[in-house]
C-alpha cells in the first residue's frame, strides 16, 4: 500500500465529510483530495520525477497538509522542514537532500534570498501567497493557486509510479557530529507505523483529533496521515500559544482525542480545566520526552475519563512502544512494551540480551525501522546491525532501558548528549558552534539538565574572554539569530574555566554532572 491511498481510500468512502479544520477553514475529504491531484500533476509538468525530493517549508497550515499528499502521488518524497529553521541550515537541507523543489510562502521566504543562489539542484520555488513579493530568487517561482487553477481539468491522481519499498519522506534529524541526517522512511515504514498506532489507540472515524504541533515534527505529521487513515477530523492549529483558546476549540469542536508533549501538559496543568466542558476527550497522548509521573497524577485526577497513553519512539522509526492506558496507575513511568508488528531488546555492551532491572541499549526490530540515513552509510552502520536470524536487522537507539519483570520499558537516559527539549531533539554541537560564533565567547560546552517543563533544558556553560561581559538575554538574542527557538539555551553558567579530559577534550559529563547536582 502507497501511502496517499489513505486519503485516495477515504475521500472515495467518504467524500463529503471534514477531514480538516485549520484557519477557518473546513475542508472535506474531497477538497483535499482534489487540490492535492492538481498540484501533484503541476508538479509533474515542471518535471518533477519519481523519488525527487520536495521541500515543505510552511507553518500548520492547509496548504501544507495539502502538500504533503501532493508530493506522493507525484511519486516524490516529502522533506518536511521547521518553518523556523534558519537560512544556512535550509540551505544545507535543500543541499543534502538535492530537493529540485520547495513549497512555501512569502512570509517564509523572505530574508531566504540567498539560499536559492547556492542550491544548485533546486529548479522550483512553489509560493502560498504573490511570488512577486520575493524578491533575488534566481529560480523559476509559481504561486500555489496558479499551480492548482492552471490544472483544473485534473480531479483525478497522477498513475502511481512507485511501490511500497519506495521512500515518502526524509526527516531530518540532528547527530552527534551537528549536521542533520535524513532518516529515510518508506510508505511500508509509514504505512505500517500509522496502522500499528491507530489498532492501540483504538481510533474510528468518530475520532476529532486537534493538534498544536507542528507538522515538521514526526508526532504532529502523524496526526495529519492517520486521521486520513481512519476518517477521522483533524482541528490542526499552529501553536499553543493561547491556551484557553485552544482549550476552547476542544468543547467547541468536540474533540476526542488530543496529543501532547510535556511543555503542552505544564501549561494546561497551571489552568482551571474544571472550567472546560472536556468530557468529551476520549485520549491524550505523548510521544515527547518522558511525562513526569506528577503530570500523570494530576492529568488522571483531572480528566479521570481521558485515557492516557505513554509513548517512546525516535525519528528513526517514530514509535517504538507504548503503554496501555489500565497500567499507567500502577507504573507511570513506564512507556511500555513493543508497538504491534515489532520487537525490542535490551543489549549489554557486549551484545548480550538482559533481563528484568539491568540497564542497556535499547534496540528495535520491525517495519517501523528507517531505512538508513541518506547518503551516509557510514552512519547507517552504526546504527543499523544484523542480528542472529539471517538478514534481519536491528535499530541501536543509543538509549539506555531497563524492563521490570513483566517485561515493560522503562526509559533510562541515552548514551550520547544529544538533548531533547520540548519534544524536539538539539543537538550540542551545532548550539555550540553558534555561542563560538559570538566575539566574547572564548569557550563553550552545552548539555542538558532535567526539567519539569521542557523535559530537559539546553544550558550553555561558558568561558568569556577576558574582561568581557554577557548577559544571559544578550546570548540568547545572538542564538536566536542562527538557531530554531527550542535550540537556544534557557540556562547559561559563566565559568573561569572549562573542566578537560586527559585529551584536552572538554569534559562534558562531569558538565553534565556538576549542573545537575546544581
Amino acid at each position: 500500500m502507497l501511502l496517499e491511498q489513505f486519503l485516495e481510500q477515504t475521500a472515495a468512502r467518504v467524500p463529503d465529510k471534514v477531514a480538516l479544520v485549520c484557519d477557518g477553514r473546513r475542508v472535506t475529504y474531497s477538497e483535499i483530495d482534489i487540490e492535492a491531484n492538481r498540484i501533484a500533476h503541476g508538479l509533474i509538468a515542471r518535471g518533477v520525477q519519481r523519488g525527487d525530493r520536495v521541500v515543505i517549508f510552511l507553518d500548520n497550515s492547509v496548504e501544507a497538509a495539502v502538500a504533503v499528499w501532493a508530493v506522493l502521488k507525484a511519486g516524490a518524497v516529502f522533506v518536511m522542514v521547521n518553518p523556523s529553521t534558519k537560512p544556512d541550515k535550509l540551505t544545507y537541507l535543500l543541499n543534502n537532500s538535492r530537493a529540485t523543489a520547495v513549497i512555501s510562502s512569502t512570509m517564509r521566504l523572505r530574508g531566504y534570498e540567498n539560499c536559492w543562489n547556492e542550491t544548485p539542484h533546486l529548479h522550483h520555488v512553489i509560493v502560498v501567497g504573490d511570488p512577486a513579493s520575493v524578491v533575488g530568487c534566481s529560480h523559476q517561482m509559481i504561486a500555489w493557486n496558479a499551480l492548482f487553477t492552471e490544472q483544473a481539468g485534473q480531479t483525478q491522481p497522477p498513475a502511481k509510479r512507485g511501490i511500497d519499498a519506495d521512500l515518502a519522506a526524509l526527516v531530518y534529524t540532528s547527530g552527534s557530529t551537528g549536521n542533520p541526517k535524513g532518516v529515510m522512511l518508506t510508505h511500508q515504514s509509514m504505512v505500517s507505523v500509522s496502522q500499528s498506532i491507530i489498532r492501540y489507540l483504538l481510533n474510528s472515524p468518530d475520532d476529532i483529533v486537534l493538534s498544536v504541533l507542528p507538522m515538521s515534527y514526526g508526532y504532529g505529521l502523524y496526526q495529519w496521515l492517520m486521521c486520513c487513515h481512519y476518517g477521522g477530523t483533524l482541528i490542526l492549529e499552529k501553536s499553543l500559544a493561547y491556551p484557553h483558546a485552544i482549550l476552547q476549540k476542544i468543547v467547541d469542536e468536540k474533540a476526542t482525542g488530543f496529543p501532547m508533549v510535556p511543555t503542552i501538559a505544564a501549561l494546561l496543568l497551571q489552568m482551571d480545566l474544571a472550567q472546560y466542558d472536556l468530557s468529551r476527550l476520549r485520549y491524550l497522548t505523548n510521544a515527547g520526552a518522558a511525562f513526569p509521573v506528577a503530570y500523570i497524577a494530576r492529568l488522571r485526577k483531572q480528566l479521570p475519563e481521558a485515557a492516557i497513553y505513554s509513548m517512546y519512539g525516535l525519528t528513526e522509526c517514530t514509535r517504538v512502544c507504548y503503554l496501555p492506558p489500565e497500567e499507567i496507575d500502577r507504573r507511570p513511568d513506564s512507556v511500555g512494551k513493543a508497538i504491534p508488528n515489532s520487537e525490542t531488546m535490551i543489549l549489554d555492551e557486549a551484545g548480550n540480551v538482559l533481563g528484568p532491572n539491568a540497564v542497556g541499549e535499547l534496540v528495535v526490530r520491525g517495519s517501523n525501522v528507517m531505512k538508513g540515513y541518506w547518503n551516509a552509510p557510514e552512519e547507517t552502520a552504526k546504527r543499523l546491525k544484523p542480528g542472529k536470524i539471517p538478514h534481519e536487522m536491528w535499530l541501536y537507539t543509543g538509549d539506555l532501558f531497563q524492563t521490570d519483570d513483566e517485561g515493560f520499558l522503562f526509559w533510562v537516559g541515552r548514551q550520547d548528549d544529544i538533548i531533547k527539549s520540548r519534544g524536539e531533539k538539539v543537538s550540542p554541537r551545532e548550539v555550540e558552534d553558534v555561542l563560538h560564533q559570538h566575539p566574547l565567547i572564548a569557550e563553550a560546552a552545552v548539555v542538558g539538565v532535567s526539567d519539569l517543563v521542557l523535559g530537559q533544558a539546553v544550558r550553555a556553560v561558558v568561558r568569556l574572554q577576558d574582561g568581557a561581559l554577557l548577559t544571559l538575554r544578550e546570548m540568547q538574542a545572538h542564538c536566536r539569530q542562527y538557531l530554531e527557538d527550542f535550540m537556544v539555551p534557557q540556562q547559561v553558567e559563566f565559568r573561569d574555566a572549562l573542566p578537560k579530559t586527559a585529551n584536552g577534550k572538554i569534559d562534558k559529563t562531569l558538565l553534565a554532572e556538576v549542573s545537575a547536582a546544581g
